[in-house]
């Protein structure tokens, strides 16, 4: 059994696994570090194998109807979890009413529940007076930090002398923080010392020992947390490489992340993620995605720094057009195109180790 952090969890992500709006939920299935999950609550997909769902590969992590259907079977296993984990990510971070119930059971159950959206748990009082009577602790990762543990920007980027990567992307919701563990994994395979800097919700609860939630941040500090994440991580692990995850895409309305990341991370290569079939961006009919060449334009406008290639989202493609997208994009934009979810890292690599200091 591996070793986690926090113990064996059970994902709640009724109505979105498999969507957009379950990418907490996915990241976890495919990997985590902070617990060892059992099982998926989304009644669509009950009594399907989660990785088979999610990517053709079953993991041995079962999706079941409801709450009461999951303590039924895990009880019969011995494999009861410690924590409820909200796996939803919808557009502004809302909390569904219907997901209260789900949740007040849990706490009932004795367990903890850790929650990455905008609507804090914490705030309603009855959950918390439950929380409190069962001994067990409620979590909001996006919850802002007090002011005086947040860091501002000082330079000492300026001191980080291995090689920095940022994964960004051309729209939200895309795959950059799973292709940032894919190529953290690749490197270690590789017998390099490689650090992930997580900023988003779900990094934290995969387990990024080196992590801040951008979108939870007051803006003053945002810069601030990142330099300090990637200091952190350079100083006290003598890492070969860092991987900074990205966040939104500097043109999408909404989430036009990554101008920080660029600003105080201080990459030294960017590597672009882009889903050759999104046609608009994420959750916004008619606003109609800006062209690969004007995304990578931006991006070394803004940073001086080169895109150095580009990841793929096979989303809406059947497995035998991957291999002639990535070399359209090839052909249109000169930079080596890869699926890493799909085909592995191996490839990629092979041009980053080039790179290290």
């Amino acid at each position: 059994m591996k070793k986690v952090i926090d113990g064996k969890a059970l994902v709640y992500c009724e109505g979105a696994f498999n969507t957009p709006n379950g990418k907490t939920a996915h990241g976890l299935v495919r990997f985590t570090e902070r617990y060892e999950v059992v099982g998926v609550l989304d009644a669509k997909y009950a009594g399907r194998d989660a990785g088979d769902v999610l990517d053709g590969r079953p993991n041995e992590i079962p999706v079941f109807k409801d709450l009461e259907a999951a303590i039924i079977a895990l009880t019969a296993s011995d494999n009861l979890p410690s924590y409820l984990v909200i796996g939803l990510a919808p557009d502004g971070g809302r909390l569904p009413q219907v997901a209260k119930a789900t949740i007040k059971a849990a706490l009932q159950q004795g367990w903890n529940v850790d929650s990455g959206l905008h609507d804090f748990l914490t705030n309603d009082a009855a959950l918390v007076a439950l929380a409190k009577e069962k001994n067990v602790k409620i979590r909001d990762i996006r919850k802002t930090p007090d002011r005086d543990q947040l860091h501002f920007f000082t330079g000492d980027i300026e001191k980080v002398d291995c090689l920095k990567l940022a994964v960004l992307g051309t729209d939200s919701a895309l795959g950059k923080r799973t292709t940032a563990w894919i190529l953290v994994h690749a490197f270690r395979n590789a017998g390099k010392k490689a650090e992930m800097i997580g900023t988003g919700q779900t990094g934290w609860m995969q387990g990024a020992k080196y992590s801040m939630v951008m979108d939870s941040c007051i803006n003053d500090f945002v810069s601030g947390e990142i330099e300090h994440a990637v200091v952190s991580a350079y100083k006290n692990e003598d890492p070969d490489v860092i991987v900074i995850e990205g966040q939104g895409s500097l043109m999408n309305p909404a989430y036009p992340g990554g101008f920080e990341i660029l600003a105080a991370g201080r990459p030294d290569y960017v590597i672009l993620q882009h889903a050759p079939k999104r046609l608009e961006y994420d959750g916004f009919p008619g606003y109609k995605m800006h062209s690969l060449e004007e995304q990578i334009n931006a991006i070394q406008v803004i940073s001086g720094k080169e895109v150095i290639a580009i990841t793929v989202n096979h989303e809406g493609m059947e497995k035998s057009e991957i291999l002639e997208v990535c070399k359209a994009i090839t052909l249109e934009t000169k930079l080596p195109a890869f699926d890493v979810l799909e085909y592995g890292a191996d490839d990629l690599i092979a041009i980053l180790m080039s790179k290290l200091k």
